[in-house]
């Protein structure tokens, strides 16, 4: 091959890698959606309208909780939460309301009664906004005073008893994971027929209240024996919550997703979950204390790593949606520490991790994490931070509202979300 012929071939290899290039990250950005919808119902949501919702998403723990139900501690400066919600154009608010272990909540009217005027409040500003609950992975023998209605009985074709829920019935018959958290708090066993009518039970309740989307929690944890048995116990709720959606929910949807560190769960090619929920995954940056950066593949992320099949709603994928969420889960032995190894991010989880950042790389970094997840893995979408307990820092809870008068603890983050979503 002679010089000219070289300089040639390589000429035109460059230009096909640029094209290339080009191509991909075209069509990253036309994945996203062009032309933004958020009509579903009758228990059908199109990909362009549920990607339309995880493109609006933010984390607002427990916004819909009222004083008394509170999983966390204090919930101050509501109102101005209300006014950042509708100032940025929020449409998917995560985790609004949730109860870890604290079932007896649910026999107090005013615990759903109350977030259901919230939900109302915030419809009649704009109707088309989808609340999402959490269901989690813990019960414990404080289930035992919340009783069991008809209606949860007739779901599951059971003759109707005056009873409550059982703890005992909700536990792996092989111990796995009895007393997880602490004697008599216990992951509960999905193939458990008890364990299904109390997330029924709850995910109804939920739905009356104006609930769209329900969150369960880390469903690989609860699936003991299930993955052995084709996932049939959550095939069985999951079928029975929708069908109750199509007569509860406020559009006879409910949008059902999981943390699910393997991507999904499929079963003959159909998924189960609608989208899959996952942390970000912080990596840290070696000689840089404090600051962080996402990578593909680092420890479990979840990028690139989805699965794909049948969704619930009848489309196809080659991988499923996912929203990726500043996660908490404490603060470490190392605060402030470099450490590979475990899931903190300098010591820290990493909401807490955010909270402690300056205002200025606070902003930039959610610049840099809307712009990276789309490019390293179209099917992402980054669940922006709202409201969420922190650990092992100052204050209960990062905000990230325009500090002010009405919110004197907000972070800041308010109009950098707002411009990220109008671009």
């Amino acid at each position: 091959m002679t010089n000219m012929m070289k300089k040639l071939f390589i000429a035109i290899l460059l230009i096909v890698t640029a094209a290339c290039r080009k191509s991909e990250v075209t069509e990253n950005e036309i994945v996203r959606p062009a032309e933004r919808s958020y009509e579903f119902s009758d228990g059908v949501i199109p990909r362009n309208v549920l990607e339309s919702y995880l493109s609006r998403s933010i984390t607002q723990a427990e916004f819909l909780v009222s004083e008394g139900f509170f999983n966390d501690g204090p919930y101050p400066y509501r109102e101005d939460d209300v006014r950042m919600l509708k100032n940025v154009g929020a449409k998917f608010i995560g985790r609004a309301i949730y109860s870890w272990n604290v079932p007896e909540h649910f026999n107090n009217p005013d615990f759903l009664g109350k977030a259901k005027a919230r939900v109302e409040e915030m419809h009649a500003f704009d109707p088309e906004i989808v609340f999402q609950a959490s269901i989690f992975e813990i019960v414990s023998t404080k289930v035992n005073v919340v009783p069991v209605p008809a209606w949860v009985f007739e779901a599951f074709d059971l003759p109707v008893e005056n009873r409550n829920f059982s703890y005992e019935q909700m536990l792996n018959p092989q111990g796995l994971l009895v007393n997880f958290w602490h004697t008599g708090a216990s992951v509960p066993d999905i193939s458990q027929v008890e364990t299904r009518m109390f997330f029924y039970y709850m995910a109804r309740r939920y739905m009356e209240a104006g609930i769209e989307a329900i969150h369960f929690g880390q469903a690989e944890l609860m699936s003991m024996t299930d993955r052995d048995n084709g996932y049939a116990g959550w095939r069985d709720l999951l079928e029975k919550v929708r069908s109750a959606a199509r007569s509860v929910a406020r559009r006879g949807t409910v949008l059902c997703d999981a943390h699910l560190p393997g991507g999904g769960i499929a079963v003959e090619g159909k998924l189960l979950f609608d989208f899959v929920s996952f942390p970000l995954r912080l990596k840290e940056i070696p000689g840089d204390p404090m600051k962080s950066e996402l990578k593909i593949y680092y420890l479990d992320a979840i990028y690139g790593r989805t699965k794909g099949g049948i969704t619930p709603s009848g489309w196809s994928c080659d991988k499923s949606p996912f929203l990726v969420e500043f996660d908490n889960f404490g603060v470490s032995d190392h605060p402030g520490v470099y450490n590979l190894n475990d899931h903190f991010t300098w010591g820290y989880d990493e909401i807490s991790w955010l909270s402690i950042q300056p205002e200025d790389y606070r902003n930039q970094f959610l610049r840099y994490a809307s712009d990276w997840i789309p490019r390293a893995d179209p099917n992402g979408f980054l669940q922006m931070p709202g409201s969420r307990v922190i650990s092992g820092v100052e204050g209960n809870r990062y905000r990230a509202n325009t500090p002010g008068d009405a919110c004197p603890d907000g972070k800041g983050q308010e109009e950098t979300i707002k411009a990220l979503w109008a671009e």
